[in-house]
């Protein structure tokens, strides 16, 4: 936490002193200078727990030291010895808890007790838990359907907690299953099933190692999976290429310092990440990526004119592919002039790119949710995809699909069921082995859910986990949704900003963290989660748990089923939670990729769940991977808008500090873009500051602009000059989710469009702020 607000440069690399200084600081902050230090040891080691951030993948577990910079800022803030007892409840209401920032209400520390919100008084009370469930099971048994609740999941749940968490709900009747997946990777699985038959990556850490070129879009690993880089390291120290499209200067994909080298750290050295770095405006990846193809070929056609060795695989494209010909003529079909105007890069750059895909004898395709939160996301997916498949880049060593996940369990509870469409065929098996019927219409997911708790539909909110008012687009509108409901509940470690944007009723249920110890009437247990390589591994935590009145997540779900359903119940909840083996065994009976799920867990390192398309086995309608042609958008939502108005139109991407993971705040700082003690600031181009009349420091509200009449803004925000594409605007969320209009999502998979928001800049109007302000109690310093 910064004394001192300051924009300054920041020229040393990622990670090195700078990062093990950052995790000594957050320790400290925390109170748990030797203790953290201790449970960091244990992070992501084969007796140990899985980091409760990221869901990069471990390695085979070398040294102790298995953690990153910011997966220490998470154990830090998870084994904190702050606490939020019900005396802070006591000490503020919820009006006045609502007036601090949300680093300061994480900052209060884990909650201890469960609590229920007393409107006489407008304050958070003590309440048992069997009273809580009582509540609960009250509310859910008296709505005329069971479509009328909700059920919000988290994507740090492990897979005990979600197939339990699943199983209860189709049981009490409906599909409501809105998750984070709905507002991050939706458009990954809904891209590649189709096309190759699986939602997942198709590679393991293993094809890091072998790769000769991996290219990376829309992604920041330096802040979002810091790990990452190490991978990234190895791959550069030996030759490979490493290819970043991002329209902004990441410090990650730059430069990393490696903490665990020593000779590396001893002398200030760092590595190259990047071989190449394309910065295209935001957006524009569906562009760049069809230009590179279009230029592979152009080069296969003029060697088949010439008589030459064809460079895209002919065989793989006979034996496992339909559409090639149709997806070849519209690429030939899209002018170079329409490629270089949207991605903005030029036909030279372009072909710069294709011509290392073309000398690597493997590539990876890898990306983040700066591809995945567009309108066009789902198309943009397909098209790397299609890259990918040109030369046979799927389902051989070094080469492959790379969808880099957020939360650390996401991708398992979408495998567990936590889906509001589920498969029938697993619908089918949970009749086979619990006996009841689930429901099979399709739920609501997290746009449908907003909407639903608007209009009357929802009147029950259940969140396991996260923080839904502030993750969520389109902020006001979500806030009234929330406060529509009858009763709202959060399972939660820490206070956060949805505990204060509540419906009439509402709990806050607290619960063991990741690094805590989990003792059930069979004694200590372990979970198991999925990380973005589908490997599955067991976490087992060291801690105590900060309060007596903790509950693990798989019990909350076993008592609150227990109270729901009663003896109309098919399932023993209890029995179950007694042992999560017991857990673990019904998963094996219900998906036959767990079969042995017990015997093969308890493998140091787990086991990786089967990947068809990495094995060349395409479960598509045709039996074969798909080449699915898209055109160049040129009408999307920022195109519209510039067409209509006589000022400046900019296109506003969303993005992370790197004092942050998601929603939660850990600091105020963003060392690698040089922000320090400040979270409301605006990336621009120095130029476009200039056209708009003014200077790096000045004070500015935005405004997005969207065709439902609506007028969403977002104020004071200070302008910082920044190596970005002109018309590209970058502030971090969840400050400029407000801008996201709740109707603007991705055709096909309904993930909001964060990070292509069309908004206008103007000077700050202090006139028309919201009283109260933004705190404004430190000076700013602006050094060049």
């Amino acid at each position: 936490m910064s004394t001192k607000k300051t924009i300054r440069p920041y020229d040393r690399p990622a990670g090195g002193w700078d990062a093990l200084r950052t995790v000594a600081k957050h320790l400290i902050e925390q109170d748990v200078p030797v203790h953290g230090a201790k449970t960091l040891l244990s992070a992501n080691q084969p007796d140990g727990f899985d980091c409760p951030g990221c869901a990069w993948p471990d390695r085979d577990h070398t040294s102790t030291f298995e953690f990153c910079e910011n997966g220490a800022k998470a154990v830090a803030a998870e084994a904190t010895k702050h606490r939020a007892t019900p005396e802070l409840f006591a000490k503020h209401s919820v009006a006045e808890l609502a007036r601090y920032s949300d680093h300061w209400l994480e900052d209060q520390g884990r909650l201890t007790r469960p609590m229920r919100y007393d409107a006489a008084s407008d304050h958070y009370l003590p309440v048992s838990w069997d009273e809580a469930f009582a509540l609960i099971a009250g509310h859910l048994n008296a709505l005329p359907s069971p479509d009328e609740a909700i059920f919000y999941t988290s994507g740090r749940t492990s897979n005990e907690a979600a197939f339990l968490y699943q199983l209860f709900v189709r049981e009490y009747g409906t599909n409501n299953f809105p998750d984070c997946s709905n507002m991050c990777h939706e458009p990954s699985g809904t891209g590649m099933t189709p096309q190759i038959g699986v939602g997942k990556g198709t590679v393991t850490l293993h094809d890091f190692e072998l790769a000769d070129a991996i290219f990376i879009f829309g992604q920041n690993p330096g802040t979002n999976h810091p790990r990452m880089l190490g991978e990234l390291r190895r791959a550069s120290k030996r030759g490979a290429a490493i290819v970043s499209f991002n329209p902004l200067r990441e410090r990650g994909l730059e430069r990393f310092a490696d903490p665990q080298d020593k000779l590396e750290m001893l002398h200030g050295g760092s590595t190259r990440i990047s071989s190449d770095y394309f910065q295209l405006r935001i957006g524009g990846d569906l562009a760049a990526v069809k230009g590179i193809i279009k230029h592979v070929l152009e080069v296969d056609e003029q060697a088949r004119r010439d008589g030459g060795a064809r460079v895209v695989d002919v065989d793989f494209i006979t034996r496992h592919t339909t559409g090639f010909a149709a997806f070849a003529a519209d690429v030939a079909g899209e002018s170079w002039d329409t490629i270089e105007t949207e991605s903005g890069l030029s036909q030279e750059q372009l072909r710069r790119a294709g011509d290392i895909y073309l000398s690597a004898g493997s590539v990876i395709c890898c990306w983040g949710m700066g591809i995945t939160q567009h309108k066009h996301s789902v198309a943009t997916i397909q098209m790397l995809v299609n890259l990918l498949l040109l030369r046979g880049n799927l389902g051989k060593p070094g080469a492959g699909a790379c969808p880099v996940r957020g939360h650390s369990n996401v991708q398992g509870d979408r495998t567990m069921g936590i889906y509001e469409k589920p498969a029938p065929a697993f619908l089918d098996r949970i009749v086979q082995v619990f006996g009841f019927e689930p429901p099979r219409a399709p739920g609501f997911d997290t746009v449908g859910a907003i909407e639903a708790m608007l209009d009357g539909r929802g009147k029950v909110f259940f969140a396991m986990g996260g923080n839904f008012a502030t993750a969520t687009p389109d902020t006001e509108a979500t806030h009234r949704a929330l406060r529509n409901c009858d009763l709202t509940v959060h399972v939660a470690t820490k206070l956060n900003r949805s505990h204060l944007v509540h419906g009439r009723e509402a709990l806050i249920l607290p619960c063991l963290g990741r690094t805590e110890i989990d003792v059930q009437a069979g004694g200590p247990q372990s979970v198991t989660v999925e990380d973005s390589m589908s490997m599955v591994h067991l976490s087992a935590g060291i801690n105590a748990p900060a309060s007596d009145e903790l509950l693990s997540e798989p019990a909350i779900v076993a008592r609150l089923a227990q109270a729901t359903l009663g003896a109309r119940s098919k399932v023993r909840w209890q029995w179950l939670v007694a042992d999560y083996d017991r857990i673990r065994d019904r998963i094996a009976e219900v998906f036959d990729d767990f079969h042995d799920f017990n015997i093969r867990v308890r493998v140091p390192g787990g086991f990786r769940l089967a990947n068809s398309a990495g094995e060349r086995r395409w479960n598509t309608a045709s039996g074969r991977a798909a080449f699915i042609a898209h055109a160049v958008p040129t009408d999307l939502p920022v195109h519209r808008a510039r067409e209509s108005r006589d000022r400046p139109v900019f296109t506003l991407t969303t993005v992370r500090s790197h004092d942050q993971y998601n929603t939660t705040i850990y600091g105020l700082d963003d060392r690698y873009r040089g922000v320090f003690g400040e979270r409301r600031v605006l990336f621009a181009n120095a130029a476009d500051i200039a056209v708009l009349g003014m200077s790096a420091g000045d004070w500015v509200d935005l405004e997005s602009l969207c065709d439902d009449g609506v007028r969403r803004r977002a104020r004071r925000f200070l302008l910082v000059a920044y190596d970005i594409p002109r018309g590209c605007l970058a502030a971090y969320y969840p400050e400029t989710n407000a801008l996201v209009p709740l109707s603007s999502f991705a055709d096909h998979a309904r993930t909001p469009t964060s990070k292509s928001i069309p908004v206008v800049v103007s000077a700050h109007d202090e006139a028309s702020a919201a009283p109260g302000g933004t705190p404004r109690d430190i000076p700013l310093a602006i050094e060049d």
